[in-house]
């Protein structure tokens, strides 16, 4: 089962005229992009997510601010990652749960391997322990 990871991302520009940041699949998005979606003016604090993936791959990026984001294997394994620049996203593969705070005006965008699916979801963490339970 893989795990979640750091990826980097190619940083390019200068102050005087602006940054690019680079995510390029095959490069470092280890799957086909078919979805994309932002979340954006978010309490500071508020805390979301709480589901897991049956199918899904992610990469969250944080844009702007700062977004802590816990993740759980079904192993009970528990790791946190802090997300703070553009230049860095986190891999997430299927069978995680997680939930990210967002801090600083965080604006967040997420690149997903398929389309919406509401039966993909685990959003209960009862169901989620049940579902991987060996």
């Amino acid at each position: 089962m893989d795990l979640p990871y750091i990826i980097n991302f190619q940083h390019t520009g200068s102050k005087e005229f602006g940054f690019l940041d680079i995510a390029e699949v095959g490069k470092n998005v280890p799957f086909e992009v078919k979805r994309m979606f932002w979340t954006h003016s978010v309490p500071n604090g508020v805390i979301r997510g709480h589901h897991a993936h049956k199918e899904t791959k992610q990469i969250l990026i944080a844009i702007e601010g700062r977004i802590i984001v816990t993740t759980e294997m079904p192993s009970g394994d528990i790791h946190k990652f802090e997300l703070n620049s553009s230049t860095q996203g986190i891999y997430l593969p299927p069978h995680v749960w997680h939930h990210m705070e967002y801090l600083d005006n965080a604006v967040q965008i997420v690149f997903c391997s398929g389309f919406f699916n509401e039966q993909d979801y685990l959003r209960e963490y009862k169901e989620f322990k049940k579902f991987y339970k060996s």
